[in-house]
């Protein structure tokens, strides 16, 4: 019996999607926290579920070279793989890749998929934390108990400064709970606006909200009483934004009062860093012409697709917050960007067999639906370039497009999510 609590001595073999480690004990899968593959641990087992062993390690018997002091609390917001040097971590998330493309995509890779840094402090210009009991942070992983906002150093000084003076105003207040609090940056920090969601609380008065918006370094406040609810402005500019050529580079050409908006709620990348690396990948990877572009969100790789040249460009969202955004931010466009709301999958079916070159598609961490996949398919496109948060899914739905003529002429990939087992890859498809 295999019990929680015991210890095993284990070998650990490879990387697994999520973070943990493989390893085996009488033939049994242990997915082991806080290791590196080489290594031989000590480990102690947290659960056992469904014939898979979970365990934490205790004593580590046999370093990798690649191992480092982590110096923060691995549990708490991002901190996972904190314990591997930052060369290696991305090693490991090219290893990752390649095994979802294996095992669930079927389709072996024969390069290394270049993975692109990122510095590991300061890189978040989009983050959700919570108040419990005037403590302002991020859940530990696994439970409700607060970890410091400032633990893992993914949020600038000045950002962190603005958080604890807010936290204080809601103290005064007497407000010690906000069930979250979603806050965006532009790239150079300078505008930064907060969105509180919580549900109807007499104590978040009207005059609380303005004063959180005179806080130095808050430059809008927001408020919510739900998820997915659209913001309401209590003060300040209720959105960040930044000129659309710090996005595209060489890639396009844009007058510089062209803007890129977006609410704190709306969906944007969060690494000031490598955004307009991503951004320049995708565009390079277009084909002169018409560009779909689907999940468009506020608009980053439509609106670079339109300042390349390339047109028309067809953007399809369906978030009524990031849609209000990308109808400002597609104005200056004029007709050379049409703006969809509604859902991709609802586009599709109605959508004419019109001229396409590329279809762009990034879609949420659970991949595209059967339907949206299946309608990209019936478009026929001759590329499609495909942005992904979660390798798995990208291997799922690469597979079906494989299978529906396409071959994978590249991946890149890029380390938005530092000491994270997070990596977002580029895939780029064309009809065989």
């Amino acid at each position: 019996m295999i019990e929680p609590a015991t210890e095993l001595t284990l070998d650990i073999e490879k990387v697994a999607i999520g973070g943990r480690m493989i390893a085996r004990h009488e033939g049994r899968v242990v997915l082991v926290a806080g290791v590196i593959p080489g290594e031989r641990v000590r480990a102690r087992i947290e659960r056992v579920q469904h014939d898979v062993i979970y365990a934490t390690v205790t004593e580590v018997l046999r370093a990798h070279p690649a191992r480092r002091s982590p110096g923060r609390d691995p549990a708490c917001g991002g901190m996972t793989m904190s314990h591997v040097t930052p060369e290696h971590q991305r090693a490991l998330k090219a290893d990752m890749v390649a095994d979802a493309f294996a095992r669930i995509g079927r389709l072996a890779l024969g390069t290394e998929v270049p993975v692109a840094a990122s510095p590991d402090d300061a890189y978040r210009m989009r983050a959700r934390v919570h108040l419990r009991g005037g403590l302002l942070g991020s859940f530990r992983e696994g439970s409700h108990e607060i970890c410091e906002v400032g633990q893992t150093g993914q949020l600038s000084e000045p950002c962190l400064a603005a958080l604890a003076a807010l936290a204080e105003t809601c103290a005064r207040r007497g407000v010690t709970h906000v069930d979250a609090i979603d806050l965006a940056e532009n790239l150079d920090g300078r505008q930064r606006v907060v969105n509180l969601e919580q549900p109807e609380d007499p104590a978040l008065t009207a005059r609380l909200l303005a004063d959180l918006s005179m806080i130095d370094g808050v430059t809008g406040v927001t408020r919510t009483t739900r998820r997915g609810g659209v913001p309401r402005a209590h003060g300040g500019r209720p959105w960040v934004e930044d000129p659309l050529a710090a996005f595209i580079g060489d890639r396009g050409h844009v007058a510089a009062d062209v803007l890129l908006r977006r609410q704190p709620t709306a969906f944007f990348q969060a690494n000031r860093f490598l955004t307009p690396a991503l951004a320049q990948q995708v565009t390079g990877a277009l084909i002169d012409g018409p560009v779909l572009d689907l999940y468009t969100g506020v608009g980053l790789f439509a609106l670079c697709a339109a300042a390349a040249g390339h047109e028309p460009v067809v953007a399809v969202e369906g978030d009524a917050v990031s849609v209000a955004d990308l109808h400002e931010n597609a104005k200056p466009f004029g007709r050379r960007v049409r703006v969809e709301h509604q859902p991709v999958e609802a586009y599709l079916r109605q959508a004419r067999r019109a001229r396409i070159e590329t279809t762009i598609v990034d879609p949420p961490r659970t991949g595209m639906s059967k339907d949206a996949l299946a309608g990209v398919i019936a478009l026929e496109p001759p590329r499609v370039v495909y942005v992904s948060c979660d390798v798995a899914t990208l291997a799922r739905d690469a597979q079906r497009l494989v299978r529906s003529g396409y071959r994978l002429e590249r991946l890149a990939g890029f380390d938005l999510f530092p000491n994270t087992p997070h990596v977002e890859v580029m895939g780029v498809f064309d009809r065989a």
